[in-house]
């Protein structure tokens, strides 16, 4: 794998920024009251661990379709998707139903909450929480006249999972669809970990013929790893996948390539097990050389032909046994061979130069084996004895000491400590990129071009760098499109923040936590007015402003998406709509 590097911008880099204003300016907010309570569900006893936690207890259960302005999406306690679609903001439709899941979710004891993914502007991915998966044909999203969503596919693909992400493509002219499930599963084999591991599934389903509109699985592969990725979502091609985690995730192979690979490792196993087609020996004088003669062989049918430098030894009429430039000089009129009683030839050739060892007897000959003197290898081991110790340090009082952990920089630390993001080539199931994140903690995911990958948003320093990847810019795979300055140390202060997310178009990012409070973060506006630094004196030209919502519910936040001029928050009962940006 390519070890690559995230190249920030430095024009989109601020380094006199001063911080965020707390403003007091109102910001309209609306609320909706549910029909019915959202399908949350709660964590069983079970699910104790933090990838758990973090892939089902942290799950946002609104979601954003960034297809169509602002158009969001949820599914309350009765299986239904409801919909709501903004205009107006003074004049709001209540949500409205459009699907309603086939099964009975409450039948169902370890199930996972309902999740959907929007895979273009007329298909739509869901998932029951069973392990049932939907692919439907919605049509026109976004109004009631031309939104129909309509069941295309439906399997059970196993144990209960959730959408993580899902594209839609043309490929060798047949409508394709791929899928990425996440699933955490029961460990039996981990007795030291948390006794669990997380599984991502990349399914890609495809109409059988072209006009056919009857899909079905055409290809399964399961990636496995130890924790929940922060991040993961497929090329738009579905050639590739990029997955951010803590821990790397590799492809866990199905029965068949394992019997494939099998058969492999027979073959290379038998090649292996050939024996050597001579033996040799050495002293400091001389060197033996022994080769098993096949039957039937006589005296007269061998030939041996020795030189200053070459060796090349026939049977009968067949190709030269060994033939080659010896590694050093010997003398040809010392150099003899004989047949011993084994039926074995050994060949015996005197050095020129005594004293001196080769390392091989025939010049890139492998298919000999060397075989050391029980006397050779105890002296080679005498001889390389100073550079060993049965001892830890055996000379603690040495004035440098070999190494110092206190001494290691960032860039010394191993790539598994902490977060990579990778890249998956779809064909080969290798990696192909591999970054190594270090102290770039991830911060959150946003989409800003629904027909991109999604962009992922990561600390640098005290800022907050959103990234875009572009699977097909081998060149620029991930370029540094926005920057929301000190994000990343402020909020870092937030102990009880729940989700994060920003505008597509950059204008401001927002955070909310467990309950209730929702912060914004505007990007630096110029001044109307004029506005000195009362320390130094100078003229400030732009503040970036800080705004924060209280909500009127005491209902836990169960979901939050940004669009350009709307946050959307979601809580058990209630929709709330907070105007951020005006239209214009």
């Amino acid at each position: 794998a390519a070890h690559c590097s995230l190249q920030a911008k430095r024009l989109l880099l601020d380094p006199k920024f001063e911080g965020y204003k707390l403003s007091l300016e109102p910001l309209a907010c609306y609320q909706l009251g549910l029909d019915a309570g959202v399908a949350e569900v709660q964590l069983r006893d079970d699910q104790y661990t933090l990838d758990h936690m973090r892939a089902f207890g942290m799950y946002n259960y609104l979601h954003l379709d960034s297809w169509y302005q602002d158009n969001v999406y949820y599914v309350d306690q009765f299986g239904r998707v409801m919909n709501l679609s903004v205009t107006l903001d003074t004049a709001l439709q209540k949500p409205r139903e459009v699907f309603r899941l086939p099964t009975d979710l409450t039948a169902c004891d370890n199930r996972l909450c309902a999740s959907m993914h929007f895979s273009s502007s007329t298909w739509v991915t869901l998932s029951d929480g069973t392990g049932r998966l939907y692919l439907i044909k919605s049509g026109k999203r976004g109004s009631s006249a031309s939104e129909k969503w309509e069941i295309v596919f439906n399997e059970e693909l196993g144990n209960p999972f959730i959408v993580a992400h899902s594209v839609s493509f043309v490929k060798s002219d047949a409508h394709s669809l791929a899928v990425l499930l996440l699933r955490v599963e029961k460990d039996e084999l981990d007795t030291k970990g948390s006794g669990f591991h997380v599984t991502l599934e990349w399914v890609t389903v495809a109409e059988r013929n072209e006009g056919d509109h009857r899909y079905e699985i055409v290809k399964r592969r399961v990636l496995q790893g130890k924790s929940v990725p922060h991040y993961a979502a497929l090329e738009p091609r579905g050639n590739g996948l990029m997955i951010v985690s803590h821990k790397q995730f590799t492809f866990v192979q199905s029965e068949s390539d394992k019997l494939e690979e099998n058969d492999d490792e027979k073959v290379s196993n038998e090649k292996k097990v050939i024996d050597p087609l001579y033996y040799w020996q050495q002293t400091e004088d001389d060197v033996t050389i022994t080769v098993n003669l096949p039957q039937g062989i006589m005296k007269d049918d061998i030939k041996v032909r020795f030189s200053l430098d070459n060796i090349c030894v026939t049977l009968k009429d067949q190709p030269p046994l060994m033939e080659g430039k010896l590694y050093s000089s010997v003398d040809q009129e010392s150099c003899t061979w004989i047949i011993r009683e084994d039926k074995s030839l050994e060949i015996s050739l005197i050095k020129k130069n005594e004293g001196s060892r080769w390392p091989e007897l025939i010049v890139g000959d492998t298919r000999g084996e060397f075989i050391m003197d029980p006397s050779q290898s105890s002296e080679i081991a005498e001889s390389l004895m100073h550079l060993t110790s049965e001892v830890m340090n055996a000379n603690p009082e040495k004035e440098n000491p070999p190494c110092n952990a206190q001494e290691l920089e960032e860039c010394d630390a191993f790539p598994e400590d902490g977060a990579s993001l990778c890249r998956f080539d779809g064909d080969t199931l290798k990696v192909t990129h591999i970054i190594n994140l270090g102290s770039n903690q991830y911060l959150f995911s946003v989409v800003v071009n629904p027909k991109e990958m999604p962009c992922f948003c990561l600390r640098h320093d005290v800022d907050a760098l959103l990234w875009q990847p572009h699977s097909d810019q081998p060149e620029n795979m991930w370029e540094h499109i926005a920057t929301f300055n000190a994000l990343g140390y402020v909020q870092a202060s937030k102990q009880d923040k729940k989700f994060m997310t920003c505008a597509p178009d950059y204008s401001y990012a927002a955070l909310c936590e467990c309950l209730r409070r929702v912060f914004i973060y505007r990007q630096p506006t110029p001044l109307a007015t004029v506005l000195y630094n009362r320390k130094e004196g100078r003229q400030v030209g732009q503040v970036a402003k800080q705004l924060v919502a209280t909500l009127e519910a005491n209902d836990p936040i169960l979901g939050f998406q940004a669009t350009s001029e709307r946050l959307f928050v979601l809580t058990t009962k209630t929709l709330f709509l907070i105007k951020v940006n005006s239209g214009n």
